[in-house]
């Protein structure tokens, strides 16, 4: 059994899939294993896998069930003790693996590590450094189009990104998987969050490098699917991990937040998608599970709601 298993969840992946497997196959770490979950792939992108690296164990499953069903069905087949979830359009730094491991590994309370995600076609600037949550109802990758330099310092952020990070397979079975109401978008911030709840952490190393190309299955960095979808999951994340009190005392932030984001949209030409996102939002509130409240967590409920503070104060000042 490896002590790593990198999970790639793929879907139409033909024009990244050789390069990200190429990444892997150069890394100094190499007690690991590769799990790959093709959802439906329309293009030729799985039978490539299939092709060139036999030695990869590559799950077909029948229709697509988006990224988070892919990924808990990647955790659900593995034994190891961390597990690394890793987009296919992705490149990864040599000591990509090995430094994801060492961070991690350094405390038992750390439930994931965020990789120092750079911008494929402009390596100089942030892909995202973590990802941050405030009480505007925003989830935004931290250090976004910043110059890359400004990020050399490990610490905490309030939930890893998914798209290439690592995480202690044992704490999902106390946390929960990934929600697959979410299909995509915002399901990471969604475990990361319930791991801050019951008192893990989640941070950020800058020695895991690894280069994204972005929306490698959606096509944009904004288009109506992902609109539409990160719109309906941002009321899911406060519906599901807020209790009714914190919900009201961050209502005005909320409607200021998303009255943002609509205008923006709007400007944007996507008004239509975003509150139609928003309205589906609501339905899947009344359809989705309430992570369950529990009073010995109240310490960490005020430690997130702080930290949601000053998170909205970081984003409307950066």
């Amino acid at each position: 059994m490896a002590l790593v298993t990198v999970i790639i969840p793929n879907y139409n992946g033909d024009a990244y899939i050789e390069n990200c497997l190429k990444s892997l196959k150069e890394q100094t770490f190499q007690d690991m294993e590769i799990l790959i979950i093709d959802n439906a792939s329309e293009d030729k992108s799985a039978d490539y896998i299939e092709e060139h690296y036999p030695e990869i164990t590559l799950v077909r499953l029948s229709q697509n069930f988006g990224f988070s069903r892919a990924v808990n069905e990647g955790i659900k087949r593995v034994k190891s003790k961390y597990l690394i979830l890793l987009n296919n359009d992705t490149v990864c730094d040599p000591h990509f693996v090995e430094e994801l491991v060492a961070a991690i590994g350094r405390d038992e309370k750390t439930f994931s590590v965020s990789s120092k995600m750079l911008q494929m076609f402009s390596p100089d600037k942030i892909d995202g450094a973590g990802d941050l949550y405030c009480a505007l109802g925003w989830a935004f990758a931290r250090g976004k189009d910043k110059n890359k330099r400004r990020y050399e310092r490990e610490g905490k952020v309030f939930s890893a990104c998914a798209g290439a990070a690592i995480y202690r397979r044992d704490l999902f079975e106390q946390i929960g998987y990934f929600d697959e109401f979410h299909f995509t978008y915002l399901e990471d911030v969604d475990v990361g969050y319930r791991a801050k709840i019951m008192g893990y952490e989640n941070r950020y190393t800058p020695r895991a490098i690894v280069y994204h190309a972005g929306s490698g299955a959606t096509g944009s960095r904004y288009n109506p699917f992902k609109v539409r979808i990160a719109a309906r999951n941002s009321w899911y994340v406060i519906y599901k991990n807020m209790p009714a009190l914190q919900i009201l005392l961050n209502l005005p932030f909320f409607l200021i937040g998303f009255g943002i984001k609509a205008l923006f949209f709007i400007c944007k030409g996507y008004g239509r998608e975003y509150l139609s996102g928003m309205k589906r939002g609501y339905l899947m509130c009344v359809q989705g599970r309430k992570f369950p409240f529990s009073a010995r967590f109240m310490g960490n409920y005020v430690k997130i709601q702080l930290e949601l503070w000053v998170n909205m104060v970081r984003r409307l000042w950066s």
